[in-house]
C-alpha cells in the first residue's frame, strides 16, 4: 500500500476526531484552553444604557417596568415626566469621556490577565453596531461609536491582556422573545432574528478569546440552538483553538454544561471543585453597574478582595472582578484605586496566583485565614500559604504543612529566609523576626513560600 495514502488517511481521521458534534457529550469533552486556568484573574465591565440612571443596579429597567420596585418607581416619578420610557435614556449615554487607551492602562495595571466587556445586556442595547439592533446600538445613538471595537483595539495594542465579551441571550421586553415565550419556545423567531446573527457577528468581527453567555435561565438550550453554535465555535470559528466559554447556554445548563462553570453570581464555594469554575463578583457589593448613590461601605476593600481571591484560587477557580463605568465613560477613582491596588499586590505575590493549582489542602486545618496554592517548577514543587492576617506574636503555626530537613521558608517580596521548627503535634511553626513596616512587602495578605516539604 502506498505509504503516502496511509498518511493521508491517518491525518483525515485525526481531523475528523477533532470535530465536535452539537451534543453536550461531545462539547463538554473539549479541553479548556490552557490560557484560562493559568490566568486566574480577570476584569468584568458592565456598561450600557443602564449606566445613565445609575440608580439601584443594571436591573433598573426590570425594576421599573417589570416588577415595579417601589424605590425605582419613586425615583422615576420624582425625576422624569410620566411619558418617559427607558429608551429615552439612550441619547444621554454619550460616553464623551471614554478613553479606551486609559481604560487599557488601568486594566493592565490591575494585574488582570483577561477582560470581559458587556456587548449587550438584558435590555438589548448593543455596544457595537449590531446589524439586527437598528437604532438601539452605540453607533446609531448615544456615543455614536463602536465601543466594543474601540476597547478591543486598545487592549490588544497596548497590553498583554486577553479580550473577551459578555452577551445576553435574551432581551427582557423584545416582542419576538415574548412571543416565543408565550408559545412555550416552540417558535424561534427571536433567535433567528437576533441572537444567532449577533453571536456570529461578534465572533467573526472582534474575535474574542472568551465568550461570557448570560440570560439563559428561561428558555432551554434547544431554543437557543446553543449546541449548534458551540459546535461551530469550537470547530470552524476564527477563534476555535483559543475560545473559552462558560455554562449559561439554556435552562438547566448552569453548573452542568459548557466550558467553565459559573454556577451562580458571586459563586464562591470555599471547597475544591471537580470542574474548572469562575467567581464572577462585584466591587460594588450591591450592583454590577455604576451607582451614583452608592456609599463607601458598599465597596469591597483590599482586605475583602485578597480574601476572596485567596479562597477562589485555592479552590481551583478564577476570579472575575466587576467594575461599572459611568455613562460618560469614566472608571471612577474608587474602582481605579482598587484595580491598581490589586495590581500592586499581584506584582509581589503573583507567583502564588498565576499558573498555580490547588494543593492537597485548600485552607489550614487549625489556623484560620490561611489558604494554600501550589506551583510546579522544573526542579521542585513550591507550596504557598496566603496568610490574610499577620500573626500577632513571633510565631505563625500552620498545621497543614509538614516540613522536612530540606524545607526552605521565605516570604514573597522579602529578602532572606525564615527559621522554623516542627512541634511534637506536627505542622510547622514559622519564627517571625521583627520586620520594620517599611520593609513589609505589601499591606494586605502575605504569602509564605515553602520548598522541600514532605511529600
Amino acid at each position: 500500500m502506498n505509504i503516502l495514502f496511509v498518511v493521508e488517511v491517518f491525518l483525515l481521521v485525526a481531523v475528523v476526531k477533532c470535530q465536535y458534534k452539537p451534543t453536550w457529550e461531545s462539547l463538554d469533552a473539549r479541553p479548556l484552553p490552557a490560557w484560562y486556568d493559568e490566568s486566574k484573574f480577570g476584569i468584568f465591565i458592565h456598561w450600557g444604557v443602564f449606566s445613565v440612571p445609575s440608580f439601584r443596579s443594571e436591573w433598573f429597567w426590570w425594576d421599573w417596568q417589570g416588577v415595579n420596585d417601589s424605590d425605582v418607581v419613586a425615583f422615576m416619578k420624582s425625576n422624569y415626566p410620566p411619558t418617559f420610557t427607558y429608551p429615552d435614556f439612550a441619547p444621554t449615554f454619550k460616553a464623551e469621556f471614554f478613553n479606551p487607551e486609559q481604560w487599557a492602562d488601568v486594566i493592565q495595571a490591575s494585574g488582570a490577565r483577561y477582560v470581559v466587556l458587556t456587548s449587550k445586556h438584558h435590555e438589548g442595547f448593543t455596544n457595537w453596531p449590531s446589524k439586527v439592533s437598528w437604532n438601539w446600538n452605540s453607533m446609531d445613538t448615544g456615543p455614536h461609536r463602536d465601543l466594543v471595537g474601540d476597547l478591543a483595539a486598545a487592549i490588544r495594542n497596548q497590553t498583554s491582556v486577553i479580550f473577551g465579551l459578555y452577551h445576553s441571550l435574551f432581551e427582557w421586553f423584545n416582542p419576538l422573545y415574548l412571543q416565543d415565550k408565550q408559545n412555550n419556545w416552540t417558535t424561534q423567531d427571536f433567535v433567528k432574528e437576533k441572537t444567532e446573527v449577533e453571536l456570529f457577528d461578534l465572533i467573526n468581527t472582534y474575535k474574542p478569546d472568551l465568550l461570557w453567555s448570560d440570560g439563559e435561565w428561561e428558555a432551554p438550550a434547544s431554543y437557543w440552538n446553543s449546541q449548534q453554535f458551540l459546535a461551530w465555535l469550537y470547530n470552524d470559528s476564527p477563534v476555535k483553538d483559543t475560545i473559552v466559554t462558560n455554562d449559561r447556554w439554556g435552562a438547566r445548563t448552569l453548573c452542568k454544561h459548557g466550558g467553565y462553570y459559573t454556577c451562580s453570581d458571586r459563586f464562591n464555594p470555599g471547597v475544591l471543585q471537580k470542574h474548572k469554575w469562575e467567581n464572577a463578583m462585584t466591587l460594588d457589593t450591591k450592583s454590577w453597574g455604576f451607582r451614583r448613590n452608592a456609599p463607601l461601605t458598599d465597596y469591597l476593600d483590599m482586605e475583602n478582595l485578597t480574601q476572596i481571591l485567596a479562597e477562589t484560587i485555592s479552590c481551583g477557580g478564577n476570579l472575575l472582578m466587576n467594575i461599572g463605568p459611568t455613562a460618560d465613560g469614566r472608571i471612577v477613582p474608587i474602582f481605579e484605586e482598587r484595580l491598581r491596588q490589586m495590581g500592586a499586590w499581584l506584582k509581589v505575590n503573583g507567583e502564588a496566583i498565576y499558573g498555580s493549582q490547588p494543593w492537597i489542602f485548600q485552607n489550614d486545618t487549625v489556623t484560620p485565614g490561611v489558604w494554600y496554592t501550589m506551583a510546579k517548577r522544573v526542579a521542585s514543587t513550591a507550596v504557598y500559604a496566603i496568610v490574610l492576617d499577620w500573626p500577632d506574636g513571633d510565631i505563625l503555626y500552620l498545621a497543614s504543612v509538614s516540613p522536612s530537613l530540606q524545607t526552605n521558608v521565605t516570604l514573597l517580596g522579602y529578602l532572606g529566609t525564615f527559621d522554623w521548627r516542627r512541634p511534637e503535634s506536627g505542622g510547622i511553626e514559622i519564627i517571625i523576626p521583627p520586620i520594620p513596616a517599611s520593609h513589609m512587602p505589601c499591606k494586605w495578605a502575605w504569602v509564605f513560600r515553602f520548598e522541600g516539604l514532605e511529600t
